[in-house]
């Protein structure tokens, strides 16, 4: 159901939540006027204060009934046993999320476009979006306290962790939070080694029969920022949906390795698979083309989830396999 018309139905169930949300509001201010609002692993506070994309946002410690709408987060909460998640965006789960395919979470449709009036229905006390349902935010605000967790494409890896850090202190699992982040750690060290002599790399997504590239600072910049492999000397404009480009642009930017995802394949949509359209010449040409170091990524795992905690750890095991 879109967000966009306000029923009178969606409008009374809006109202009932938006006053139950000011009780609770009031009386967590009550309750902790004399915390600083940081939250800790004993349970002593009762709200956490989570400075996000969109702002700062007091939100209650151990949350009982969580909304989610991003899957990078949601791949989190299922590697932290977090086990009050109610409410899901089920459009697009990965086989590897199938679990919250379960008819005893709420269904919410998209995470651009959820499904607000069962979203208010749900009664979450948390709600979660990441970069896809980032412009719902303030909607979403009204319901319940809202948090927005994207994951910056900078610093890929320093944001995902401030993001896995920030859910770890919400939810009493930060000692966890730092064991995964250790071991994850130790991987990308090793696939460093790797990617040290494995020469320059070049990202590529495919869509629709055409072809875009992905630099360092990109979405996928996880190959290039987090893991060492150097980048081709081509330019790549950083946009969110890649460069497009020509076979003769990958043929000229000479890379020894390849690094593909089929983003048609990923969200299961009809279309010329990625090995099909990179079977050419102008590929061929390419040392990765001429050796055969075109490693084909999960799509699902890079362009649907993305920088989940357990995700995160799959993907360098991806790269690594194509080093």
């Amino acid at each position: 159901m879109s967000s966009r018309l306000l029923t009178p139905a969606r409008a009374a169930i809006l109202a009932t939540v938006a006053l139950s949300t000011a009780a609770c509001g009031s009386a967590t201010a009550s309750s902790g006027s004399g915390s600083s609002g940081s939250g800790s692993s004993s349970g002593s506070a009762t709200t956490v204060s989570v400075t996000h994309a969109q702002g700062t946002t007091q939100v209650p410690a151990h949350p009982k009934k969580v909304a989610v709408l991003d899957l990078g987060v949601l791949d989190s909460l299922q590697s932290l046993g977090v086990d009050s998640v109610t409410a899901v965006t089920k459009q697009g789960m990965p086989s590897f999320l199938s679990g919250y395919q379960e008819a005893r979470y709420t269904d919410l449709g998209s995470m651009k476009e959820p499904d607000v009036e069962k979203l208010a229905a749900a009664g979450p006390d948390l709600i979660i979006v990441g970069a896809r349902g980032a412009a719902k935010y303030k909607e979403l605000s009204k319901i319940a306290p809202t948090i927005d967790l994207t994951v910056g494409s900078k610093d890929l890896m320093g944001s995902a962790k401030k993001v896995n850090a920030q859910l770890g202190e919400i939810f009493g699992k930060q000692e966890q939070v730092a064991a995964k982040h250790a071991a994850l750690d130790a991987k990308v060290t090793a696939v460093k080694a790797k990617a040290a002599n494995a020469g320059t790399g070049l990202i590529l997504m495919t869509s629709g029969g055409k072809v875009s590239a992905f630099g360092p600072q990109s979405r996928f910049g996880l190959v290039h920022q987090t893991l060492g492999v150097k980048p081709t000397a081509a330019t790549i404009s950083e946009d969110r949906h890649g460069q497009a480009v020509s076979f003769e642009f990958v043929r000229d930017a000479k890379p020894d390795r390849l690094f593909v995802v089929d983003r048609d394949a990923a969200i299961g949509q009809n279309g010329k698979a990625a090995k099909e359209i990179l079977a050419n010449p102008l590929v061929d040409a390419t040392p990765a083309g001429a050796t055969k170091q075109i490693t084909y990524l999960d799509g699902q795992r890079w362009y649907v989830v993305g920088a989940g905690l357990d995700n995160l750890s799959t993907m360098v095991d991806e790269v690594a396999a194509g080093l």
